[in-house]
């Protein structure tokens, strides 16, 4: 029977940060995922500012990312037609890229390995024989037959957490918050050097995209909010039902607009729709020896349904948190408590300013006080981008000096970023 500190469930962003850095600890670490090597994790491939600046204290290395390509500017249409460039911090590092999540993903299981963390693709989670609740160890069955004592589980296996599930603390039929739709495409016009976001009418308070990948290739997608009430009654699948949702799709890059910024275009690869989970803080972030990460812990951005930065920085503040030491309920309190403090103010805000996109006038009102000046529309970006943290105003512990001039990641001026958590010790 293996014994290890720390099983990491999921090798996505979320548990590959968590692995690296219980590693680097000193922790035992066995990281294993369902999925075989190479899978393709359908996401828009957009990365903030947040995410940026987690993997670089990683160690992901850009140039070793053939995809990887820095935005230095976003291109935002309202939904009345108006068009204006959001240019990001110039020649102060990167603020913004686009790299495909399959190589992104396969890079950080990499940067496990290379931390001698015990890493098993296409082995899954099967069950608990034992959380741990009156044991020193939680006892876990995987698909290859192992049993697997550890003293903490990361749980980090997605949306529809298998690991959830089998503690019962998730929702019932809970099936994201966001539905996301993408492919990737060829382009000849500015799409394939220009990052576009598209508020079309139809999708408020959602959005379409086209994020540059290098060589003419293009993500380009949409991605809209569920309506629970509707959905849970029964009535739908959300705010657009799903063969509404493939409608939508059909017709997206034939649009005037947007077939203008493509120019010509044929498709390369298959279309994938997937769901997005934004609801932490009503989630349970931990229970027992358990700790839940990423989208197993709804930890996307309500705004935008961007989840990778916040997906790093959770698994990095469940090692730490493992690493600190202390008995069990000591350990998930104090993550709980981190985390909490570190997303949910920030989540609230998103989400409400989400139901002002909502409104067609209210969007376009919204989009147009944003395009004022060159200060407004460059802050904003910084904003979007999170380039520091959504509720910042409302959140002074958070406040630290140089921070309305803070560098992007990978800058050459300046050495790596240190990250360090924001919130209160224990």
């Amino acid at each position: 029977m293996n014994v290890v500190d720390v099983l990491i469930v999921g090798a996505g962003p979320a548990g590959a940060s968590a692995a690296v850095w219980a590693r680097r600890a000193g922790l035992d670490v066995l990281l294993v995922d369902r999925a075989a090597a190479g899978r393709d994790k359908c996401c828009g491939d957009g990365l903030t500012a947040l995410a940026l600046r987690e993997l670089e204290s990683l160690g992901l290395q850009p140039e070793q990312m053939g995809s990887w390509q820095h935005v230095a500017a976003a291109c935002v249409r309202t939904p009345q037609g108006r068009v204006m460039r959001l240019p990001l911090p110039a020649g102060r590092g990167q603020f913004a890229a686009v790299c495909r999540r399959a190589e992104l993903d396969a890079g950080l299981i990499d940067l496990a390995a290379a931390e001698d963390a015990d890493v098993r693709l296409g082995v899954a989670f099967d069950g608990f024989e034992d959380t741990g609740a009156q044991t020193s160890t939680a006892s876990v069955r995987l698909s290859d037959g192992d049993v697997v004592r550890a003293r903490f589980v990361v749980a980090a296996d997605g949306v529809y957490s298998a690991v959830r599930k089998a503690l019962g603390i998730g929702p019932h039929r809970y099936r994201g918050d966001w539905h996301a739709f993408r492919g990737y495409l060829r382009a000849s016009g500015a799409a394939a050097h220009d990052m576009w976001v598209w508020f079309e009418p139809d999708l408020l308070p959602g959005y379409a995209w086209s994020f540059p990948l290098g060589d003419g290739r293009v993500n380009v997608g949409f991605g809209v909010p569920r309506d629970h009430r509707r959905y849970e009654a029964g009535v739908g699948t959300g705010t657009l039902a799903g063969r509404e949702i493939a409608a939508v799709w059909a017709g997206l890059t034939e649009r005037r607009h947007i077939e203008s910024v493509l120019g010509s275009h044929e498709p390369d690869g298959p279309t994938r729709a997937w769901p997005i989970p934004a609801r932490l803080g009503e989630l349970t972030l931990a229970q027992g020896r358990t700790l839940l990460c990423g989208d197993a812990a709804a930890a996307a951005d309500p705004l935008t349904g961007e989840g990778i930065g916040q997906a790093l920085q959770m698994g990095r503040m469940a090692a730490t948190a493992i690493a600190r030491g202390g008995p069990p309920h000591s350990v998930t309190a104090r993550y709980v408590r981190e985390a909490q403090a570190e997303f949910v103010l920030d989540h609230r805000l998103a989400r409400g300013l989400s139901r002002v996109l909502a409104r067609e006038r209210l969007a376009e009102l919204s989009l147009r006080a944003v395009d004022w000046s060159a200060w407004t529309r460059r802050q904003f970006a910084r904003w979007m981008f999170e380039d520091y943290p959504r509720a910042a105003v409302a959140t002074p512990r958070r406040w630290h000096r140089g921070m309305a001039a803070a560098r992007g990641a990978y800058d050459p001026a300046s050495r790596p970023v240190a990250v360090t958590t924001t919130s209160s010790p224990s």
